[in-house]
């Protein structure tokens, strides 16, 4: 799908306190939808291989709304500030063993 998220992330995609958001990651976490990895203080999610079908399914059908729109349009610009922020991190280190 699109990959892990941290929960900052979804705090801002979704506009909901971190409280909320934590709560229903852990629904999610919980019903075995989600899968999460942990590095350093933070904690990454990600929709599991074998639920991304169903939930690929359930967006075609929500895909006109116009609250889950503006989350992708959100997510987007997250996403590529993300790719960036790695990039960033991959040449400070690689700079260091110089």
């Amino acid at each position: 799908m699109n990959g892990e998220m941290c929960i900052s992330d979804l705090e801002k995609i979704l506009d909901f306190t971190q409280a909320k958001t934590s709560r229903h990651l852990i629904y999610l976490k919980n019903s075995g939808i989600l899968t999460f990895r942990r590095y350093n203080n933070w904690v990454f999610y990600q929709v599991k291989d074998e639920a991304e079908d169903i939930i690929r399914q359930i967006f075609q059908f929500i895909s006109k709304d116009q609250q889950l729109q503006k989350d992708r349009q959100v997510y987007q610009t997250l996403f590529t500030n993300r790719e960036l922020a790695v990039t960033n991190v991959q040449v400070q280190q690689w700079l260091k063993k110089v």
